[in-house]
């Protein structure tokens, strides 16, 4: 889509916003690159590094590989390179980037919706169990990760991933991000609307589109008919959420300018409504303004949450209508509260048809190859062939018959993937950590597993829901803001004054239609070692105070300092 762009801001103006340099906008003027990425983007686009990686790289090896593609454009194509082993989280800051990366690769299968089919799953455990050392994590955004890729097997793991219609294409760096979406979009009883539609028709416009595979940084979006809110979409850059219009029907009421990291924003309404047929197009509208007026002169105020702030709904709303629809949209109404205390589907449910899904929980999204292939073959034996990730790291099993339905669960249950897990093995989420990534100062994934067991020994009839979110860094990729105990890596000092893995505690953030960041208690850190005896403490606490009925959050909201600690 064509912009016409806004005429620059008169030069007093502009010294009056402490803005006199420009915050590299392409559509008022600011082509010049401003910084290291912005070069390496205008020498090349990400998607081209493929053609090198088949020709060149995949061939001659990793020391081949042009230091721009290494820590840039491979990222077009879902690689990122893993932390070398041994590093200790105190060095995460001090060394260079070539001394922190390891020989091999994360890389991320992207999957739109959370929709595989079993032959897909298996074909992702297969590569799991050959090039990856078994690693497969579930994602919070509905992919896939692998560890331990090497560079030589790329041109088959992607024959074989696009073989049976998955795909790594800008699952990674400054692009359009995969799509979230309901779960359960179009299967379950109480959809509002079924989003998978527009999921495809913009995948099909705009993944591995050179129009748009240049953006100032990355754009996560979300597109869900469930009323329970299900993909997170007030921290996502822009989400679409199932609404009924009282005239015009079903839709989708239109949110922009979530996310979290250092900088964390809850999302705003445009306050419009939106048909399933002009979502496509309201996505390239938004992603196009992204794209043109996006801040590029500093990568901390790259995302589109910094414009938002700066524009205002209204303003984006009007420059999103006239410069790019060429329409006006028409207003509706926000979603209604959740009933569903829980967002993630686990359990046993009822589907519109008559037949049932099932959810099921692995520990802080943690599995592997052998136990993706296991759970591909659960799932044509009972099903149809159909799974689902969740934007929560669990999985979904749909369209199970009835009398079906014991004998997945307990084939389930054999894998240790728990169908009616505890609220610790439910609510806990963790993200890759110290363990591969490389700017985490921590452990996470056994930390997180860890916990779940000591909390279920410890407090077994705990039973309200509980999120705790463990983060290697500031960086958030766990949602540490927003979730009930959300634990921010960092290092401290134990009790003799040693320099030790820990964690910066966040209390009480909640998403939802109440969304909120959790408040930090002036000084009160953990130690890992620490970390089971303070949840417990503080969970203790929670049950000994709580008013009736009363959450996590909104306890946490009100309780003493000295409660929280």
């Amino acid at each position: 889509m064509a912009a016409t762009p806004e005429k620059p801001a008169p030069a007093a103006s502009r010294r009056r916003t402490g803005r006199h340099r420009g915050e590299g906008q392409w559509a008022v003027g600011h082509m010049t690159p401003l910084n290291a990425n912005e070069q390496a983007k205008r020498d090349d686009d990400g998607l081209n590094v493929r053609t090198r990686i088949e020709t060149i790289y995949s061939k001659r090896g990793f020391d081949s590989i042009d230091g721009a593609d290494l820590r840039g454009r491979m990222r077009w194509w879902g690689l990122y390179t893993q932390r070398k082993p041994g590093i200790d989280g105190g060095k995460t800051a001090i060394l260079e980037p070539e001394e922190l990366d390891d020989k091999y690769f994360m890389l991320r299968v992207r999957i739109d919706g959370g929709r595989l089919t079993t032959a897909q799953l298996r074909v992702i455990g297969e590569i799991s169990q050959e090039f990856a050392r078994g690693t497969a994590d579930i994602t919070d955004r509905q992919n896939i990760q692998y560890h331990w890729i090497r560079i030589e097997d790329m041109p088959e793991i992607w024959r074989r991933l696009e073989a049976v219609g998955l795909s790594t294409t800008e699952a990674c760096g400054d692009t359009p991000r995969v799509i979230l979406g309901s779960p359960v979009a179009g299967i379950a009883e109480d959809e509002i609307i079924d989003g998978t539609p527009a999921i495809d028709e913009i995948y099909r416009r705009i993944v591995g589109n050179k129009d748009f595979s240049n953006l100032p940084r990355k754009f996560k979006s979300a597109i869900s008919g469930s009323p329970q809110l299900d993909v997170a979409h007030e921290i996502n850059d822009m989400a679409f959420v199932g609404v009924n219009h009282p005239e015009l029907g079903p839709g989708f009421d239109v949110w922009v300018g979530g996310g979290l990291s250092t900088n964390p924003k809850i999302g705003v309404r445009l306050g419009t409504w939106v048909s399933l047929e002009e979502v496509p197009d309201v996505y390239e509208g938004v992603i196009s303004i992204f794209r043109d007026y996006g801040y590029r002169r500093l990568r901390n105020r790259a995302r589109i949450k910094f414009l938002i702030a700066d524009w205002g709904a209204e303003k984006f709303r009007q420059i999103l209508e006239d410069q790019y629809l060429l329409r006006k949209l028409a207003d509706g109404p926000a979603p209604e509260q959740p009933v569903a205390r829980w967002r993630d589907h686990v359990g046993v449910h009822r589907q519109k048809d008559g037949r049932y899904y099932v959810g099921f929980a692995p520990r802080v999204g943690r599995v592997d190859g052998t136990i993706l292939t296991k759970i591909a073959e659960l799932a044509e034996n009972h099903g149809s062939g159909r799974v689902r990730t969740t934007a929560e790291q669990k999985m979904i099993v749909l369209d199970i018959e009835e009398s079906r339905v014991e004998s997945l669960t307990a084939g389930l249950e054999a894998l240790g993937l728990r169908v009616n897990p505890s609220p610790f093995r439910r609510g806990t989420m963790a993200c890759t950590g110290i363990e591969f990534c490389k700017l985490a100062i921590v452990e996470t994934k056994a930390r997180g597993a860890s916990l779940i067991d000591e909390l279920e020994r410890r407090i077994p009839d705990f039973a309200e829901p509980i999120t705790i979110n463990i983060n290697g860094c500031p960086n958030a990729c766990a949602r540490i803001q927003v979730a009930d105990i959300g634990l921010k890596g960092q290092l401290v000092l134990d009790d003799d004054g040693n320099q030790v893995e820990g964690f910066q505690v966040h209390l009480g953030g909640a998403l939802g239609l109440e969304a909120g960041f959790g408040r930090k208690v002036r000084g009160l850190k953990v130690t890992s070692a620490e970390l089971p005896d303070y949840v417990e403490r503080v969970l203790l606490r929670f049950q000994e105070q709580r008013e009736d009925g009363e959450r996590f959050a909104t306890w946490a909201a009100r309780a003493s300092d000295e409660s929280l600690s």
